[in-house]
């Protein structure tokens, strides 16, 4: 039996913020992870390029997080394209007249893990259990006591952040709003023969949606998503066989293109969990949403959402509250669903649309890039929301 004053279950890329945010306002925190250490520290390369928004950036930078990332690793995005159809005007976003060079950045998802975990693992105030699975929870008065493979810890705060099909959110008896969009999407990285100059294409074809989304050395990661017997086909083609399909897929944008990595596929679900704190526990990053990746913004929603947490029970503790106080807990739930509701309610109206392939929708579609491309107001304010530079909760 240990007893500390956070228990964070999950120790992904939510759950290590988590700690870290947590642990710099005093608090005692472990971290309880599935994997074995080995591969907790050096996570493997999983497909997934995150787009940080500048505010994301700002708290992997104040997480001590940033500094492990390698430079070469991060990609600026300087402009976003959306397409539909082969021959379509399309939407474009940039950062002409903001002072800035980016309207966000490419990180593959392994580096961030591995640089939130290097900071953790050097925190006074954090202990790592690796190779750790939570049996149950129950709560006991004011604390929470955590039963794991190798015992028991006490806390007063207990945080679920094991991803979007979440045991600890149904071992809380907490429900969730869950849509299965019957697709799957696959990911790699492809070298190809011409530029990308760091554009990235959201592109809506016939019977397919594809991104485009460029990395460091003449490479782009490819997301392709499609029913998921196709997705389960192209992930074992051999590979000249699938450089050629991907590149006929693309429609030779790129020129030439090669496989550079392993191919990764994952269901598309989005998760929305009915609550998002109970007495003494806590759920974030997609444990709490879970959003499709249409919009690129589940990650940093992920960041915020425990950054939320961490203010909330960081001015409960000014005001003389446990860590796990209902009333701090609340109040991060508020602030949680006011930030995520309605982009969650957005981004699964606009996978709807931008999916389906009957006429319908194909003219809705083109229609829709047309207008809002000329409607310079409104590309101001989706522009501010993809770099999010205030961070507004």
């Amino acid at each position: 039996m240990t007893d500390h004053d956070v228990t964070i279950l999950g120790g992904g890329p939510a759950g290590l913020a988590a700690a870290l945010s947590l642990a710099d306002r005093g608090l005692s925190v472990a971290v309880l992870e599935r994997a074995g250490l080995p591969a907790w520290a050096e996570p493997a390369f999983d497909g997934r390029e995150i787009a940080l928004t500048h505010h994301s950036v700002s708290v992997l930078k104040a997480l001590g997080a940033w500094e492990h990332i390698p430079q070469v690793a991060i990609s600026p995005l300087r402009e976003a394209r959306v397409e539909t159809g082969r021959s379509n005007h399309p939407l474009t976003f940039d950062t002409q007249g903001r002072g800035v060079e980016a309207l966000g950045y490419l990180v593959s998802n392994h580096c961030i893990r591995r640089g939130l975990f290097l900071a953790a693992s050097r925190h006074s105030n954090i202990r790592l259990l690796g190779a750790t699975a939570t049996r149950h929870i129950r709560r006991i008065g004011e604390d929470m006591t955590v039963v794991h493979d190798g015992g028991e810890i006490t806390c007063r705060l207990a945080v679920g952040a094991d991803g979007r099909f979440s045991q600890l959110r149904r071992m809380q008896r907490i429900g969730a709003v869950m849509q299965d969009f019957r697709r799957s999407m696959l990911v790699c990285r492809m070298a190809h023969e011409l530029p990308h100059h760091h554009v990235a294409t959201q592109w809506f074809d016939d019977g397919q949606t594809v991104a485009l989304l460029p990395v460091n050395g003449g490479a782009s990661s490819v997301v392709l998503t499609l029913p998921s017997e196709q997705i389960e086909r192209l992930r074992m083609l051999d590979r000249d066989a699938f450089n050629a399909e991907i590149m006929e897929r693309v429609g030779n944008r790129l020129g030439n293109m090669r496989l550079v990595s392993t191919r990764h596929s994952y269901p598309l679900r989005a998760v929305y969990a009915h609550r998002f704190a109970a007495p003494g526990f806590a759920l974030v990053g997609d444990a709490a949403v879970g959003m499709h990746p249409i919009t690129a913004h589940g990650f940093n929603l992920g960041l915020k959402g425990q950054e939320i947490l961490a203010q909330e029970v960081g001015a409960g503790l000014a005001r003389g509250e446990s860590p796990g106080s209902l009333l701090a807990l609340r109040r991060f739930e508020r602030r949680h669903r006011l930030a995520t509701a309605p982009l969650f309610a957005a981004t699964n109206g606009i996978a709807t649309v931008y999916t389906r392939d009957e006429p319908a929708f194909k003219v809705l579609r083109r229609t829709g890039l047309r207008v809002a491309d000329a409607l310079a107001p409104f590309k101001s304010i989706v522009t501010e929301m993809l770099m999010d530079r205030h961070g507004a909760a």
